[in-house]
């Protein structure tokens, strides 16, 4: 009977170190790390000499789209003067909705799953125009647009994807106060995108 328990022990020291192997193979194969989110920054992006034509901006390749693809969705947000268009209902074919979530900006760590709404110009837009209504507050005194603090615009873009995304600034070089001689509309934002379709924003 000897032999027969030195055999059986010796089959399961194998076992065993296949198993450890097993596990030693699985450790240096981890699954793939999940998406790391960063913000992203735009700095005084300049609208067309035209002042009532758009510019438009892909959150997705973080790039500025020409105006000839205005009827496509390959951008998610634009900018006329003070008025910003999401791409989809009234303002393009895409799936783009919004809504002005306040608080700070890195404390919104998720999309509300309700609110959002589409463009329906010229009666409403997603993100709501006129001073102190959506995002910014126009001072007549010194005839400037300052963006209000803790107003986050948290959107989803022409393909449905979501994003949270604060304005900085309307002029250009984005001065920290601005004057009725600094060089307006040219946008300065910063946004997350999350390219999952999730809602998470971290």
């Amino acid at each position: 009977m000897q032999p027969f328990k030195s055999i059986r022990t010796a089959a399961i020291i194998s076992l065993a170190l296949i198993a450890m192997a097993c596990k030693k193979d699985d450790d240096s194969n981890p699954d793939p790390d999940p998406i790391i989110l960063e913000v992203q920054s735009v700095n005084s992006l300049p609208s067309p000499e035209n002042a009532d034509e758009p510019v438009y901006y892909s959150l997705e390749t973080g790039k500025e789209v020409p105006a000839s693809q205005a009827n496509t969705t390959n951008w998610d947000i634009a900018f006329v003067r003070t008025t910003i268009l999401l791409n989809g209902g009234t303002s393009g074919p895409g799936k783009g909705t919004a809504q002005v979530w306040t608080g700070i900006f890195e404390e919104l760590k998720a999309a509300p799953g309700s609110g959002y709404k589409a463009d329906n110009a010229p009666e409403s837009y997603a993100v709501p125009t006129g001073s102190g209504n959506g995002w910014y507050q126009y001072n007549p005194g010194a005839n400037t647009i300052t963006p209000i603090a803790g107003r986050v615009i948290v959107l989803t873009t022409g393909s449905g994807k979501f994003a949270k995304l604060e304005m900085l600034s309307y002029y250009k070089g984005a001065p920290a106060v601005p004057t009725a001689s600094d060089v307006a509309r040219h946008y300065s934002f910063r946004y997350v995108y999350q390219p999952d379709g999730t809602k998470k924003l971290e």
